[in-house]
């Protein structure tokens, strides 16, 4: 008895995590396979089905007793087909356990000091006016290549500072492009800003007009798909020339985004790059000032080196606080509850079959 209750004890534990497990929460390593197992699972008992009903078409006529009217089929005998139903309800059940579902776990939630912060470069066409800023050695003297050494700085005056920051790097022009999507490792967002800070990949950027609306608006997504939007410590940092007056972008206006970002608790703090341009100096300052500062961030007017080294400098300082990550462990199967189902339909559809001549009729 003791196999027999441990393998009891083992399918009540494997149907209770299939009944806890969220559609939403799977992933299919092999769901092709399984669409392509699910449809000849299915079709072979209907080609065999329809086989017949041409048999019988083709079979000679007999002569059969007139069936009296009082004679009456019985409500029954669609039961009959039940070992059929049984089995065909057993196949998508079978191909979900052979398409491999798979649901990562969560290990636990730790607390560490620093933010997660999304910084938004602008590689539209504008931004190749001349800026010149040699501490920061970018590789040209124009306002993009600027922006891109201005933000590895940034990233490393947060590693100076041993800050346990997440990280991601999105680039936008009239569209907007994850580059590097959230991560603690700062080393890989350098060389992503290098990667991107290079003249061959900045040309064949080939979007160079300017929405900052839909950079922000990808940040934004770029918090939800980590399903951190709530989480606190979330912060943005923007880098252009603010060359823009775009306010609406897919239906969402820029006061629904900067209000969804003070609730949620996201300030957006704004770079504006532009040499000699002091604020008001460039005719969108009006707009993305009191814009960003609504989020609970700051407008920066950076016309000098200067001004941008101390912008990079008072929002490292400012950023501040701590974080809540998750840490994941590796993807763990899923199969066996739907293993399981379909195992026992078919069981059942066998035993129906094999053991009452009742339910032998195909189909």
């Amino acid at each position: 008895m003791g196999p027999l209750s441990d393998l009891s004890v083992l399918i009540g534990e494997a149907l209770t995590q299939w009944l806890q497990l969220r559609w939403s929460d799977l992933r299919f390593a092999q769901s092709t396979a399984a669409i392509a197992l699910g449809v000849v699972l299915l079709a072979v008992p209907l080609l065999l089905l329809l086989a017949r009903g041409r048999r019988r078409q083709a079979a000679r006529r007999l002569a059969l007793p007139a069936v009296l009217p009082v004679m009456h089929g019985s409500a029954a005998s669609p039961l009959r087909h039940a070992a059929f139903v049984l089995f065909v309800l057993g196949v998508p059940f079978f191909a979900l356990a052979f398409a491999d579902p798979r649901v990562t776990a969560v290990r636990g939630e730790t607390s560490q000091e620093g933010r997660r912060i999304a910084m938004l470069i602008d590689a539209s066409g504008s931004m190749v006016l001349p800026f010149q800023a040699p501490s920061l050695r970018p590789v040209m003297d124009r306002a993009f290549y600027t922006a891109v050494a201005a933000a590895e700085r940034f990233v490393r005056l947060r590693m100076d500072g041993n800050h346990r920051d997440v990280m991601g790097v999105i680039e936008f022009g009239n569209e907007a492009f994850v580059v590097t999507p959230f991560t603690t490792d700062h080393e890989n967002v350098v060389l992503s800003l290098t990667l991107i800070g290079e003249p061959r990949a900045w040309n064949r950027f080939n979007v160079f007009g300017t929405t900052i609306v839909q950079g922000i608006d990808q940040g934004l997504q770029l918090f939800r798909a980590f399903d951190v939007l709530r989480a606190s410590g979330n912060m943005m940092v923007i880098f252009s020339d603010g060359n823009d007056g775009e306010t609406t972008f897919r239906g969402r206006t820029l006061d629904d985004m900067m209000a969804e970002a003070r609730d949620r608790d996201i300030p957006i703090h704004m770079v504006r790059i532009g040499l000699d341009k002091r604020l008001g100096d460039v005719i969108w300052d009006t707009l993305w000032k009191p814009m960003v500062e609504r989020s609970g961030g700051r407008f920066y007017a950076a016309f000098d080196e200067n001004t941008l080294v101390r912008a990079i400098t008072d929002i490292d300082r400012a950023a501040t606080g701590r974080i809540a990550v998750r840490h994941y462990a590796t993807a763990v199967p899923a199969f066996q509850g739907y293993a399981l189902m379909a195992l026992a339909l078919w069981l059942t559809a066998a035993l129906l079959k094999l053991t009452v001549p009742y339910f032998r009729t195909f189909p």
